[in-house]
């Protein structure tokens, strides 16, 4: 098991003053055997730091450190990581045994060693079954399981995770979620797991890594980050739907964003008068789509609630001990 730190990590592509920031001083620490999921947006940067973890990118300041060993200048063979791509990255002419075995292999371990490893991983991964076919004949939740078996053979000091699950549909993506989280819980390795999904994030992440244009805006567990968001891209990007950020709402000094989740507004007999734009059913609940004015509010009720007609107006009540308000400024949490 390994820790995994970030010390003031920057990259930039290009050189002099063309170059280009494009990580900008990520500071953190990853506990020995933590499960941290790096998540945000398209081209926030994630993957970058990710691959620098690896040694698949050239770091252009600061270090990055595993077990407390410098990393910079090591080669990626030599960092003792394994990392599972989003696109499986298998060999199609061999068996789903050759490619669990092929990296022991070509370390020339012992045949002996490298059937007991290749069947403890199928074991766990429920792969026994499947070794002697090739992945043509698999499905791509099968396929995935190979990559991660690949990795677990390796006994690295780091799991790192390239998106791994975005290629599946959104029952294998849930189902596969449950097996890494079962992996984690029976290895218990050090992994660093890159996602744009906030929902996957949220459900396997013991810390989570938020980044935004190439900045750490936060790092917390799920719950933290969840009902203590750092700015107003922390709170409008987990949760979903996202946090109503309002400007000219009732209480909201100028110079702040006033922020409240769509479950802890309540629909009541007086308050905030929001007129009805939409209504999504989404089974045992209801998202209500309003206007306060000229800014969009979202509600969320259960089904015990009916249905307001669109262009109707309600009233809601945001809860005092769940406002949130941030800096419009600095963008920081007040």
């Amino acid at each position: 098991m390994s820790a995994i730190s970030f010390r003031k990590v920057t990259k930039s592509y290009g050189r002099g003053s063309a170059a280009v920031e494009v990580i900008h001083g990520v500071s953190a620490d990853v506990e020995s055997g933590e499960f941290v999921v790096i998540v945000g947006p398209s081209g926030c940067g994630k993957s970058t730091l990710l691959r620098m973890v690896a040694g698949l990118e050239e770091i252009t300041s600061g270090e990055i450190a595993i077990s407390d060993k410098v990393v910079n200048d090591i080669e990626p063979a030599d960092r003792d990581i394994a990392m599972v791509f989003q696109n499986y990255a298998l060999y199609p002419h061999m068996s789903v045994f050759d490619n669990m075995a092929y990296g022991l292999k070509i370390r020339k371990l012992a045949k002996a060693e490298i059937r007991a490893r290749v069947d403890k991983a199928a074991a766990i991964l429920e792969l026994g079954s499947f070794l002697k076919r090739k992945p043509r004949e698999l499905s791509g939740g099968q396929r995935q399981r190979v990559a991660m078996g690949r990795a677990i053979v390796r006994q690295p000091q780091a799991f790192l995770f390239d998106e791994p699950l975005s290629n599946l549909d959104a029952k294998l993506r849930a189902q596969t979620r449950l097996e890494i989280q079962k992996l984690h819980r029976e290895l218990g390795i050090t992994s660093l797991f890159v996602t744009h999904d906030q929902v996957e994030a949220m459900t396997l992440a013991q810390r989570m890594l938020v980044m935004n244009a190439g900045v750490m805006e936060q790092f917390g567990t799920p719950e933290e980050v969840y009902n203590r968001p750092a700015s107003p891209f922390v709170a409008s990007f987990i949760g979903s739907p996202p946090m109503n950020l309002l400007k000219s709402a009732p209480g909201a000094p100028a110079g702040q964003w006033f922020g409240i989740r769509p479950e802890h507004l309540d629909i009541t007999d007086s308050g905030w008068p929001l007129t009805v734009e939409g209504i999504e059913l989404l089974g045992a609940e209801r998202l209500i789509y309003c206007l306060l004015g000229e800014e969009r509010v979202i509600v969320r009720t259960d089904e015990h609630h009916r249905a307001p007609a669109p262009g109707s107006t309600i009233y809601a009540t945001p809860r005092p001990d769940r406002i949130h308000r941030f800096d419009a400024a600095s963008g920081r949490r007040l």
